[in-house]
């Protein structure tokens, strides 16, 4: 079953990452992938060479246009770079999609070290829109500077530190911390808190992880899944798209985004 997501995120011109990754993702995973570009990026697997910024109205009138016509089941939101940008969205989703399931990926730093998000959007992304998030999926260094709680040891304080923002979900990542295996935390505002872990794959083609599995979660979502099934579907999407990456570039490579991974409905294992 096709599930409709709009994807408001930054270009990738290297096809690894943002955009680019999101639309193979759920295309991929049986969905049908939406785009209100927000900026373009002059990218590569070494790192990002310039940004373009779209106007906040023309990332707005995208969503509308999108949104009036065809309809949304999951929204998946991205690099938005600017304060004005992230205002825009949210007017929109307002106005024109209320109720519809929301997964918030924070990029703020490419994997090369750009910064993608201006310093000063940081409270505007926290006080606009992560209280609509059905799902909020931030990386380590992300999730401290959202919480303002640098190093904190247990991942569950902070998960729980990022539930206080008002998301409904959050899915601490745990790729970003040394060690042999990999824990994300996934706590809700019901109280449920769940690890799920996975031994840690070596590899330098892991450009583009975080946006992938966000819009797995999103295309998930869309498609109906619960929330659990949706995260570890994306999880296993995830991981084979990193065992079988073709190997492109210089750098930090892409993934294989041209794999799949069953629509359970049953409920899943991690």
């Amino acid at each position: 079953m096709l599930g409709r997501v709009l994807i408001i995120a930054g270009s990738d011109s290297g096809g690894g990452a943002g955009i680019q990754a999101d639309i193979k993702t759920v295309t991929a995973l049986d969905g049908f992938a939406m785009t209100a570009v927000t900026a373009l990026t002059v990218q590569d697997t070494q790192g990002v060479h310039g940004i373009l910024d779209v106007p906040a109205d023309f990332v707005a009138a995208q969503m509308r246009a999108v949104l009036a016509d065809i309809g949304a089941d999951c929204i998946k939101i991205g690099m938005l770079h600017r304060a004005d940008v992230i205002e825009a969205v949210r007017a929109v989703i307002d106005s024109s999609a209320p109720g519809v399931p929301v997964v918030i990926d924070p990029v703020m730093v490419a994997k090369g070290g750009h910064p993608l998000l201006v310093p000063e959007a940081v409270a505007t992304l926290k006080a606009r829109l992560i209280p609509i998030a059905t799902v909020l999926t931030p990386n380590r260094p992300e999730a401290e500077i959202l919480a303002g709680e640098p190093q904190v040891a247990d991942p569950e304080r902070l998960a729980a530190a990022l539930l206080g923002l008002g998301p409904q979900a959050v899915l601490l990542k745990g790729g970003h911390v040394p060690g042999p295996t990999v824990i994300d935390v996934l706590v809700d505002r019901t109280g449920a808190s769940e690890t799920l872990e996975s031994p840690r794959i070596e590899s330098r083609n892991t450009h583009g992880t975080g946006c992938t599995l966000a819009s797995a979660i999103a295309v998930s979502l869309a498609q109906k899944l619960p929330l659990r099934a949706a995260v570890v579907r994306a999880r296993a999407y995830v991981r084979e798209a990193i065992m079988t990456a073709p190997g492109f570039g210089h750098g930090h490579g892409p993934l294989n985004h041209a794999h799949t991974v069953p629509r359970a409905t049953a409920p899943l294992r991690p």
